[in-house]
């Protein structure tokens, strides 16, 4: 019996759909996979936190999140691989999945053999996924993305070895897109790490500080990494892209 064997690694299925949510724990518990389920964005963001499965299948429509947007969120936190399944025929779908740091991209209607095939590949490449960074850990030293360096600890921000003059918003909001370079995190996101709270109005706020962070790192003698929006989504700060799309 499939039970019998020991689980090979776990796997959060996250799909509002209970009809096919059953169908995936049943294949990927015949497959020796611990599976658990979420029905939204909301359990799932909770079971990432504290269960740290190995692996995430995540929809593409969720009842309160756009999938793209959970993605980035949960990119933010941890670095378990994700596999988006969606029924979209959308040709841009699956390359905003992956530019927002999904592993993989599979469309609906889910072929089982297919699907096992993609998890079993994603997992062979992926090294071991590290648990979520504790609110309890003391800053790192530095934080480094092209010619900017943030020092967290002494509240310090150069670049190319000029001081920027900084807002502690403005600090607290650079810091937190350079600790994630690279990657993209949702004005909730943004608005958690520098407030410690999301609501309907922080976006707009975080958008403004945005704009005057930009006028600051582009004032330089070096000209200073880039901060891009991923519309409809967040920002992401990058030492490679010079274009800076609007919000």
């Amino acid at each position: 019996m499939p039970g019998s064997r020991p689980a090979r690694a776990s796997v959060l299925v996250v799909e509002d759909d209970l009809a096919l949510a059953r169908t995936l724990i049943d294949v990927l518990e015949s497959a020796d996979y611990r599976v658990w389920h979420a029905a939204n964005g909301h359990e799932a963001r909770a079971y990432a936190e504290r269960s740290w499965p190995d692996l995430i299948l995540l929809d593409l429509l969720l009842p309160d999140v756009d999938g793209l947007v959970l993605c980035s969120l949960l990119k933010g936190i941890t670095e378990v691989p994700i596999i988006m399944c969606g029924a979209s025929t959308r040709r841009s779908d699956p390359v905003l999945a992956l530019k927002l740091g999904a592993d993989d991209f599979v469309r609906k209607p889910l072929d089982m053999d297919t699907l096992l095939a993609r998890i079993e590949a994603v997992l062979r490449r992926r090294p071991p996924a590290r648990t979520p960074a504790s609110t309890s850990e003391l800053p790192p030293d530095e934080l480094r993305v092209g010619d900017l360096l943030i020092e967290p600890q002494r509240r310090r921000a150069t670049l190319a070895g000029a001081m920027l003059t900084l807002t502690p918003t403005e600090f607290k909001l650079l810091s937190a897109l350079t600790a994630h370079a690279e990657s993209t995190l949702t004005r909730d996101r943004l608005a958690h790490d520098v407030w410690g709270y999301a609501d309907a109005s922080n976006g707009r706020t975080i958008d403004v500080h945005i704009r005057r962070l930009r006028v600051k790192l582009g004032r330089g003698r070096v000209p200073g990494p880039s901060i891009v929006a991923v519309r409809g989504i967040g920002y992401r700060i990058t030492a490679d892209e010079r274009s800076i799309s609007a919000a």
